[in-house]
């Protein structure tokens, strides 16, 4: 009984729990994280729910969001209106991030399928000037990473949720030479080395994003 007073007046001198400060200073920094992020909305679709009385139309968005160094997210959202659907679906992007390795911050690592559904996805590095080459969603994608220099084809469904998931698979199914090297116990050197000589694998150790 003496241990739950000495507590309660504790929160009143306080006026607030004694975390509080930590939740607010975890806030202040999602705050901040999402003020540097970008979305591009993909696509909306007008949905209807069967009901007892009919029909309920209504929206779906999906959206993806980067933030143009190396991290990215899609999500998708409905709702009876266009704003609160593409709110949720930014949403909802905003908590699946996730972060791909870039060469030289402006293109892949390496080459890499990805496959969802009837999906099928092909990513391949490219030399700079290539600029991003893919159409349609894929291009929405790599725009948001970061990306500058890519070729993408997309062998399969045309679907625009299927082919973001397509990508997104191939995307974590990249790695980069620092975290091959450190799996395989050895230099960065060795791994890059044989792609493109001595003077690209000086460089890459130096400028690997990982």
């Amino acid at each position: 009984m003496a241990d739950e007073i000495k507590e309660q007046v504790k929160k009143e001198r306080t006026g607030q729990p004694r975390n509080s400060s930590r939740g607010s200073q975890r806030a202040n920094r999602e705050e901040r994280s999402t003020d540097e992020l970008t979305d591009k909305l993909v696509g909306i679709n007008r949905v209807a729910k069967v009901v007892k009385g009919g029909r309920r139309f209504g929206f779906a968005a999906l959206v993806v969001v980067g933030d143009n160094r190396g991290r990215v997210g899609f999500g998708s959202g409905k709702a009876r209106e266009v704003p609160e659907a593409i709110r949720k679906a930014t949403e909802s992007a905003k908590r699946k991030l996730i972060r791909v390795p870039l060469r030289e911050g402006r293109t892949l690592h390496h080459d890499a399928e990805g496959r969802f559904g009837a999906g099928k996805v092909l990513v391949r590095a490219a030399p700079a000037g290539t600029g991003i080459i893919a159409g349609g969603p894929m291009r929405a994608v790599f725009e948001s990473l970061g990306v500058q220099d890519v070729v993408a084809k997309s062998n399969g469904s045309q679907n625009p949720y299927n082919m973001i998931k397509a990508t997104f698979d191939a995307l974590q199914n990249l790695a980069s030479p620092r975290a091959v090297a450190g799996k395989r116990g050895k230099k960065v050197g060795d791994i890059v080395g044989r792609r493109g000589g001595p003077q690209m694998a000086v460089s890459e150790a130096g400028g690997v994003n990982s």
